[in-house]
């Protein structure tokens, strides 16, 4: 298949909630053709509900997750305005092939991010702060088997993002530290520096990455920049609240 019709059937696919597995014809490691075939599924999704995009996510940034996945560096994908939340949203997760929750410092970009890609530079593009959760939908996939290109050609899995409040003064964010809470009970922590060292460094990595595509990092951009923890995946109906300290509070609850 062609990249367009590979993006055809990945949206087949999550309509009719089948389990995620490899794309036919795509290598494993072809992480070039993989995002291309993310552009046209964007395409699809964009003209599918009438929504421009808002910003990205950065996954596997943080050594729990590249090692949950098995995949040792950072991907990304495109957030479309009909996938964000504010804080306090309930999903159902029947409206997902199986819905995952991830718990992240969100960043809103302010001005252009024209280089040079460095934390000082990069980190002066951004206005403000959040904390945030980016909901995954990894389609009951096999971890075991999971394969970079095909979770890249899958829109790195996003489905979704809930905001806290933005603040436009902040503390050190390599050193905060980010609680989740389930039902009220803390379940697992992390901080900044579990997100490759600081929370900047992976806008550096998506500025590059844009920049190597021909795009780049825009003023008014949103981006989610890693889980400091593991993905949850709700089987039962749970409520979270991941905190971080210094920056705010996030809230969402998942009806199973």
């Amino acid at each position: 298949m062609d990249h367009p019709a590979l993006a055809a059937e990945l949206l087949r696919q999550h309509h009719a909630r089948e389990q995620s597995r490899a794309l036919p014809g795509l290598a494993r490691t072809d992480v070039g053709a993989a995002y291309a075939i993310q552009r046209d599924l964007v395409r699809l999704l964009r003209a599918e509900a009438n929504a421009a995009p808002v910003g990205y996510k950065i996954g596997l940034t943080s050594a729990r997750m590249q090692a949950m996945c098995g995949i040792d560096h950072p991907i990304g994908g495109v957030v479309l305005a009909h996938r964000v939340h504010a804080s306090g949203v309930k999903l159902n997760a029947a409206a997902f092939g199986r819905i995952g929750l991830e718990f992240e410092i969100g960043m809103k970009i302010t001005r252009d991010v024209t280089g040079p890609f460095d934390l000082a530079s990069v980190g002066a593009c951004v206005g403000a702060v959040c904390a945030a959760v980016e909901v995954v939908d990894d389609r009951r996939a096999d971890y075991k088997t999971l394969e970079v290109a095909s979770l890249v050609a899958d829109n790195s899995w996003n489905a979704g993002i809930v905001l806290g409040a933005w603040r436009t003064t902040w503390p050190d964010l390599e050193s905060v530290r980010g609680v989740v809470h389930l039902n009220g009970a803390e379940v697992d922590s992390g901080h900044g520096r579990d997100v490759l060292g600081h929370p900047f460094a992976p806008l550096i990595w998506l500025a590059e990455h844009l920049a190597n595509a021909g795009e780049g990092l825009r003023a008014g951009d949103i981006v989610l920049t890693g889980s400091l923890v593991t993905t949850r995946f709700p089987a039962i109906s749970e409520a979270y609240r991941f905190d971080v300290a210094g920056i705010g509070s996030v809230a969402i609850d998942v009806e199973v």
